[in-house]
């Protein structure tokens, strides 16, 4: 796949599209939004965009979750769940200490109890505009985000359904990260969830993709099952990176390498959806990492031979913030991922960057 860019200099501003789920997408954004080109007046209090630039900012996002208070709405109400989508519009926001912290606010006590306000406010929008991609739209213009949010598909009640390694097939988000016997494949139902036009139009002219970080099966592989997603990515002429997690995730990916995440996601896409994958190689200090092992979570093992076997290059960068959790660092990361256009080879086959 030629990993030639479309654009004409760097100085123009690269077009990103990010994919994933959860507080690993989130967290990226949070960095890449540093380095968007904004739009706003030149008199407005945005700080100005590092270098490398960027000129439009893509996060596209699962809507698979049936949990917590997003669960609840969608439950309740018959919405995709709003819980993911937000964590991205706050962190993609320009005030993140004023509005995106209303946006974040949790109720406690009483029939609120457990929903976020920025939830039930992203609900009441699509109920009042009849159109959930609109609510995100304006509620991104409120929040001033520096980027575009999207869900992955148009459809508002997709599920997941999983065969586990026993053989017994469990049905939602919540049931299939709760069951111990491992995810051997997993479908989404109705399996012809139609994908959302502007996300793959923004796939298509992307000059970088990134897929994760995130949880393997219920935040990175319900977007490539969405169809006509792996074949637009699999077919765009952007550089496609993966962001690989720092721990395995109890239940969900206990025990698998890095290699193996890469195989899963493969198989799931039915395509090479990247050729770089970006793996932290700090060490998770001692403390943390007992307490991670007490949910039967560790490091993930970088088995770099077989990475490269599968013909993906390893890229290694210190990406852990190893604060009250382990965490993305990122800034390092946003800084490593834009940079890395500039240092690939044009050709048919990706070379080392030389990070």
């Amino acid at each position: 796949m030629s990993t030639s860019l479309p654009i004409t200099s760097p100085a123009q501003g690269f077009r990103v599209v990010a994919i994933g789920g959860g507080t690993g997408l989130a967290t990226l954004l949070r960095g890449l939004k540093r380095h968007v080109i904004s739009t706003a007046p030149a008199h407005s209090n945005a700080p100005a965009p590092l270098a490398p630039y960027i000129s439009r900012l893509t996060g596209i996002v699962t809507v698979t979750d049936d949990g917590g208070s997003s669960g609840r709405l969608r439950k309740e109400l018959g919405v995709p769940p709003p819980g993911d989508i937000r964590n991205c519009m706050t962190a993609l926001s320009d005030d993140e200490e004023l509005l995106s912290q209303l946006f974040r606010y949790r109720f406690t006590g009483g029939g609120l109890d457990g929903h976020s306000f920025g939830n039930l406010f992203l609900t009441a929008l699509a109920e009042v505009c009849g159109d959930f991609s609109l609510a995100i739209k304006l509620s991104s213009a409120i929040l001033k985000t520096r980027g575009e949010i999207y869900p992955s598909t148009t459809n508002s009640n997709v599920q997941l359904d999983a065969v586990m390694h026993n053989g017994k097939r469990v049905r939602g988000e919540t049931n299939i990260t709760a069951s111990r016997y491992g995810i051997a494949h997993l479908r989404l139902v109705p399996a012809n969830a139609r994908p959302m036009p502007q996300a793959l139009d923004a796939i298509l002219h992307a000059d970088l993709i990134s897929i994760g970080p995130g949880s393997l099966f219920t935040s990175i592989i319900p977007n490539l099952l969405v169809r006509a997603v792996p074949h637009a990515i699999c077919t765009s002429k952007a550089v496609r990176v993966y962001i690989c997690n720092l721990m395995t995730q109890p239940n969900e990916s206990t025990g698998l390498t890095a290699s193996q995440h890469i195989e899963a996601i493969f198989d799931h896409a039915r395509c090479k959806v990247f050729d770089y994958v970006m793996l932290n190689y700090a060490p998770v200090p001692a403390e943390l990492r007992a307490r991670y092992a007490q949910d039967n979570s560790e490091p993930l093992h970088n088995d770099l031979d077989a990475i490269r076997a599968l013909g993906v290059l390893p890229i290694l960068g210190d990406y852990l913030d190893a604060t009250q959790f382990a965490r993305h660092a990122t800034d390092r990361l946003a800084h490593d991922l834009l940079n890395l256009p500039g240092r690939v080879s044009i050709g048919t086959q990706p070379q080392t960057p030389g990070f």
